[in-house]
């Protein structure tokens, strides 16, 4: 039996939001309106869904001197298992210490050269960083983004928890014992 997929936007009012790159027509797989297509074998299969640049959101959580956006959440897209997004560390600023509790964090340098600090064997260790290269932060591992260029730092993340979560420190956290 063939499928034919049509590209629909979800009812965002600016009609800016999340785009589904793929959904059924009507009188086939998804015909109750679910929006579900024809079973994997291991439950329904649901469509993909595109977040646009402009939509991302900044309503996740902070940590003053940088600027976090989501893109794939639940409230964006439905995700169920992972939180993406993006952060901007203005030029010649730090961030607060914080950490991402029991998630785990990946970390892609877009632009600027954003340097990474965090203590390790007592010692306060900082790792300096260029376009295309990537960052892990394990769970509950205290950090600070820092920017000491002269032109905005981008990266993209990705986190093995749902949501953002993000406990802001004292600066203390961040000092060698």
């Amino acid at each position: 039996m063939s499928r034919t997929a049509r590209a629909g936007r979800d009812s965002a009012a600016d009609g800016e939001g999340s785009e589904l790159a793929s959904r059924t027509e009507p009188g086939e797989a998804g015909e109750d309106g679910t929006g579900l297509m024809e079973s994997s074998g291991e439950g329904p299969v649901r469509p993909l869904v595109a977040v646009r640049r402009g939509s991302l959101s900044a309503g996740t959580a902070q940590s003053p001197g940088m600027e976090r956006r989501a893109a794939i959440s639940g409230d964006t897209c439905g995700a169920q298992l992972l939180w993406m997004g993006e952060t901007v560390v203005a030029p010649h600023t730090r961030s607060a210490a914080h950490h991402h509790g029991e998630s785990e964090t990946a970390i892609y340098v877009v632009a600027g050269h954003p340097v990474f600090s965090f203590v390790d064997a007592g010692e306060v260790r900082r790792l300096a960083c260029e376009p295309g290269d990537y960052v892990y932060v394990p769970p509950f591992t205290p950090h600070r983004e820092e920017n000491p260029g002269d032109e905005p730092a981008l990266v993209v993340l990705a986190r093995s928890t749902q949501e953002a979560i993000v406990v802001n420190l004292p600066e203390t956290a961040l000092a060698a014992p």
